[in-house]
């Protein structure tokens, strides 16, 4: 079944809500910034998502982005009106299934993705193919770590490719173990990560406000993924953050949210004109009596 965001004027009054995604490893509290600055407008929800925060990983784990959506599918169907999405990393990369590929889809309103973990795009243009080698042989070394019960060097692995040379001996211990805790989700976000193909044709039918960011510290594969998406999506928006790294959804979130609660609001006020307009012309050609 396919889907595509676009715009859905027939709950264009309603109240817009905003369902904010986190990266691997986190949890939804990482957005509690984004809801401060937001609540006043908008309901906000940052569900954990599986397998993180405080939440075990369910018996039937996620493989795929479409069985991360499906983990979400009650918090979502719970929520009335048009939906912003906000993800960062592996929750951009879910944030992007709903939007193109999911029954929520035609409530989207507005998309942002903050580095997303969307390595197939990379496999549209050859000259990006090193890219998606480069991190596959990351996913490789972490899976493969993992799989032999040595959590210490998968995370080493982990964190060195996001944040350089000793990342992981300067996370406190308290860090360190709450991470060792969920760090077996790896290889599953890894495995769904790689799994969504077709993600260019996907972007190119989004519809909806897209806003993207990316970091001039992050590694060069998820900034050449934002690259990629930039070119494909016709409404998209590029914020590049030269001093941030890939965890610039939180080290950087006092820069972001300006811009964020713009996007939105922009997307919610694009909603009502085209609604005003699709009423207008209804007027215009209804027979006279």
């Amino acid at each position: 079944m396919s889907y595509s965001a676009r715009f859905d004027t027939s709950n264009a009054h309603e109240q817009s809500c905003v369902v904010a995604l986190h990266c691997s490893l986190g949890s939804g509290r990482q957005w509690a910034p984004l809801a401060a600055a937001l609540g006043h407008r908008h309901r906000v929800l940052a569900p954990d998502i599986s397998g993180n925060g405080d939440g075990a990983l369910p018996a039937h784990a996620a493989a795929t982005l479409a069985d991360e959506v499906e983990f979400l599918h009650g918090r979502l169907a719970a929520l009335k009106g048009p939906i912003h999405l906000v993800g960062h990393s592996y929750g951009g990369a879910i944030a992007f299934r709903i939007a193109t590929a999911s029954r929520f889809a035609a409530r989207v309103r507005s998309l942002t993705l903050i580095e997303p973990i969307l390595p197939g795009v990379l496999l549209d243009q050859g000259r990006d193919r090193h890219l998606y080698e480069h991190f596959s042989r990351l996913a490789n070394r972490v899976c493969d770590a993992l799989w032999h019960g040595d959590t210490p060097r998968a995370l080493d692995h982990f964190l060195t490719f996001w944040h350089g040379h000793d990342a992981f001996g300067r996370v406190s211990g308290q860090a360190r173990a709450r991470m060792a805790l969920h760090a077996h989700k790896l290889a599953i976000d890894f495995t769904a990560g790689f799994a969504e193909t077709g993600v260019q044709g996907a972007a190119r039918r989004i519809a909806v406000p897209v806003l993207l960011f990316s970091g001039g510290l992050s590694p060069f594969v998820t900034q050449r993924v934002v690259g990629c998406l930039a070119s494909a999506v016709a409404n998209a928006r590029s914020i590049h953050l030269p001093g941030a790294g890939h965890m610039l959804a939180i080290t950087h979130a006092a820069e972001m949210i300006p811009d964020i609660a713009d996007h939105i609001a922009d997307a919610d006020e694009r909603a009502m004109r085209a609604v005003s307009v699709a009423t207008g012309s209804a007027r215009q050609i209804e027979p006279l009596a």
